[in-house]
């Protein structure tokens, strides 16, 4: 009787422990951008030269993508990310600020180029990446790219963002502006007011 006690409690306290967690996960992302102002940023911002690689990579469609000319218009604005299909804890915080994005431009969200590349190619074949767009309610204008490992690597490694394996990952966004053709990182968990600013600030309106 003691022992079933005791299990029951220890599974109370995960569950309580687990949506503990989601929760804050929410809270950080609904936050506003002016509730954090007292204490500054919660991610880290920094201008950085990056060198599209000329890889070939398949998108959610099963098309093949030449990623360096896939980036090639300045007068496009790009946002790049490094997700993968199963991710439960980063990635979907990602996502949704792309989600978010393309909301926020309605019927303009084709102006912005909004690539997720994966680091678990291994997994994300065209139809994983075409059904995790579709969680999201994906419009035109955002796509999920995969490749072989050697090419998804070589990517990562021409971004800074190499990862030796999926479960060590960071979150990352990578933004460049249109015209200039710089490129901004951003590094951390970001709430939305705080990358809708970032987006605009790099030309996204």
């Amino acid at each position: 009787m003691q022992i079933k006690i005791i299990d029951k409690t220890c599974k109370w306290l995960v569950c309580v422990i687990g949506y503990s967690f989601l929760f804050l996960v929410i809270k950080l992302w609904l936050l506003p951008c002016h509730a954090q102002a007292a204490d500054g940023p919660q991610y880290k911002k920094s201008s950085v030269a990056i060198t599209v690689p000329d890889e070939v990579l398949i998108n959610q469609d099963g098309e093949k993508v030449r990623l360096k000319d896939f980036l090639n218009d300045p007068a496009q604005p790009v946002v790049v990310d490094f997700i993968y299909g199963t991710c439960t804890t980063i990635c979907p915080i990602l996502s949704a600020g792309f989600a978010n994005l393309q909301r926020k431009l309605g019927g303009d969200s084709r102006k912005v180029r909004l690539v997720s590349i994966t680091i678990d190619p291994e997994h994300d074949t065209p139809k994983v990446m075409k059904e995790y767009l579709e969680r999201y309610h994906a419009r035109p204008g955002w796509d999920f790219l995969t490749g072989s490992r050697a090419s998804i690597e070589n990517v990562m490694r021409e971004f800074d963002a190499y990862f030796p394996d999926k479960m060590s990952h960071l979150p990352l966004n990578f933004i460049r502006q249109p015209g200039d053709g710089k490129w901004v990182r951003l590094y951390g968990l970001m709430s939305s007011g705080d990358f809708m600013n970032e987006c605009q600030q790099a030309g996204i309106k």
